[in-house]
């Protein structure tokens, strides 16, 4: 399909972009139900590998096969599909070309506790991305860890190679570690923070969670109230995290988070639209649950994003 003004209104952001990864990005743009709209809704699977299979798929137990999430991905009408390299592997052929695909190059488990500074393995390739013909690569940092310089400096050299062949990079810029509370890893500062980095590090698209109104860093709470930065609703918090992106300039979508009652979920994605967020990136909230009921969820966000009532 040709590209809407707004899809070519994005990409003119990324001027010092290759034609490949702009194509790239495009392709990403021009898919599924909200094609042209230039907002998303990308289904991530990587839970399985971060949290176990029971926990990820038990609930639903046609998700442990990794087809079953490339289909609802389709069915669902998808942006993208994100998952480490095993799974994409498991579809890229029965699939090829019917749905971008974003290899996430690197993930960790559980099995060793690592809650005060955690760290990722790197998983997949630059190489990898191409062979299998996806559109993307993802890559999580922890803003916050001590490993996190590590992190930023893996993520240039394979931003640098993936942008060369023409791979879009998306940044998962999730705080966490020693510098951080817990409730630090959600706070509205430390979202932006994480924002701004992410962006700084030449991700196309990225990737924080929902942030809520705390303030973490002393010396940022005092910029925040002498200034009067809106911080008191979603929306209001959405929007400053997408202007710490280089002032809107950057693509900004939100975790779809833990487990949650789809009221609530829609509240959030709600905020998310009004405070001019890119979308959303759907997992737990989307393979947990039967495939009826969650298809109805996803296109009940997707109404959101399109601007319909729901």
């Amino acid at each position: 399909m040709h590209s809407t003004n707004r899809v070519k209104e994005i990409l003119s952001w990324y001027g010092s972009e290759n034609p490949g990864t702009l194509a790239s990005l495009a392709r990403i743009m021009n898919t599924g139900r909200l094609a042209g709209t230039g907002k998303f809704v990308i289904l991530p699977v990587d839970q399985g590998f971060e949290h176990g299979p029971a926990r990820s798929f038990a609930s639903n137990p046609p998700a442990y096969n990794p087809l079953y999430h490339f289909q609802f991905a389709i069915d669902a009408g998808c942006n993208a599909f994100a998952a480490p390299l095993g799974m994409l592997e498991a579809g890229a052929r029965e699939y090829a070309g019917d749905l971008p695909l974003i290899l996430k190059v690197n993930d960790h488990d559980l099995l060793h506790g690592d809650d005060k500074d955690p760290d990722q393995a790197l998983t997949g390739s630059v190489h990898d991305a191409l062979r299998i013909g996806a559109a993307a690569v993802g890559f999580t940092i922890y803003p916050g860890s001590e490993h996190a310089q590590k992190m930023y400096g893996q993520i240039r050299k394979i931003s640098a190679e993936a942008k060369r062949h023409g791979l879009a990079v998306v940044i998962w810029s999730y705080p966490r570690g020693s510098a951080l509370s817990k409730e630090g890893e959600t706070a509205i500062d430390v979202c932006g923070y994480a924002a701004h980095i992410a962006a700084e590090l030449g991700a196309n698209i990225i990737k924080v969670k929902i942030p809520t109104a705390h303030l973490e860093q002393e010396a940022a709470k005092k910029v925040y109230e002498k200034e009067q930065i809106p911080i008191g609703t979603i929306a209001e918090r959405i929007s400053h995290v997408v202007k710490c992106a280089f002032d809107g300039r950057r693509i900004v979508i939100f975790s779809g988070g833990a487990a949650e009652t789809d009221d609530k979920l829609l509240e959030q994605v709600r905020g998310v639209e009004e405070g001019g967020g890119f979308g959303s990136i759907i997992g737990r909230n989307s393979f947990t649950r039967k495939k009826e009921d969650a298809l109805k969820l996803l296109s009940a966000i997707m109404d959101i994003y399109a601007g319909k009532t729901a």
